[in-house]
């Protein structure tokens, strides 16, 4: 009897990986912004905790200078994921478009991209893995999607090739 409950407490803990929980204490150092101007464009990303404990990424797009998108991204050591098929993200948005992003090495150019659109409310986005497909500077890429072993780096962007402001607040990421 002992150890069918410690195997039914294991396969909980196993069911889920938070990859992050943000409160009012957390460390944004491997969080940064990439916008458009590393390209020339104009827009600007920011990146903060607010009161509540939630990260915020806000800021404005601008088509300027041949811009048009800003976002943030968070690098850690590459972990092993399979077995986990779908990214579960509670947010609250602004009710725009935005894309979830991961990369299975730090070094790949391309990423793996779903889009997801926001409601105003706080909601779950869930986000199945081998959904998301490959691109490269906004374009899609023939190979296959997302294989679902390996993962190193998460973002959000925002693109939706019109000048805006925008809000994305952000409570936990978590792998299921």
């Amino acid at each position: 009897m002992i150890h069918i409950n410690i195997f039914i407490s294991s396969a909980i803990i196993l069911s889920s990986m938070v990859l992050y929980d943000f409160s009012e204490k957390s460390n944004l150092n491997n969080w940064r912004i990439v916008d458009d101007v590393v390209m020339g464009g104009r827009s600007d990303g920011h990146f903060e905790i607010n009161q509540d404990g939630h990260a915020v990424f806000y800021g404005k797009v601008s088509l300027e200078n041949n811009g048009g998108f800003s976002s943030v991204r968070y690098r850690s050591g590459q972990e092993k994921i399979e077995g986990f098929s779908k990214v579960l993200i509670r947010l609250r948005g602004d009710g725009k478009k935005y894309q979830f992003r991961v990369k299975s090495d730090k070094y790949d150019r391309h990423s793996y991209i779903y889009y997801f659109q926001t409601s105003g409310q706080w909601q779950d986005v869930e986000i199945p893995l081998l959904e998301m497909e490959p691109g490269f500077r906004g374009r899609r890429l023939n190979m296959p999607n997302y294989p679902a072993q390996f993962l190193e780096e998460i973002a959000f962007l925002i693109s939706n090739k019109v000048p805006e402001n925008f809000r994305l607040e952000i409570d936990k990421i978590t792998l299921k």
